[in-house]
């Protein structure tokens, strides 16, 4: 049995946009952990002096900044996961 040449054709289109998809959320999600450790080594959520969470603060402010770098991806970014997702896209 053949497949007709059209829907062979719309099937390759349909698994492209998957995997182009399936790219950017990658990209997406590899900005976001690279902000998060800016947002780290910018002290983003570090302890504070005082009247700080303590150490129960230290443990969970990295979801925070997980968080805060998910919503940054989410708003545009800085530009990073179109520049990977091109270059992943280009050796394809």
């Amino acid at each position: 049995m053949q497949i007709p040449q059209d829907s062979s054709t719309a099937l390759l289109r349909q698994v492209k946009r998957i995997e182009t998809n399936d790219l950017m959320l990658q990209a997406r999600a590899l900005e976001a952990s690279f902000l998060s450790e800016m947002l780290a080594h910018a002290g983003f959520g570090a302890a504070r002096e005082s009247f700080g969470g303590g150490i129960g603060e230290e443990q969970f402010s990295s979801f925070l900044r997980d968080a805060e770098a998910k919503q940054m991806v989410a708003r545009g970014g800085i530009g990073l996961a179109e520049q990977l997702f091109r270059s992943m896209a280009k050796d394809k």
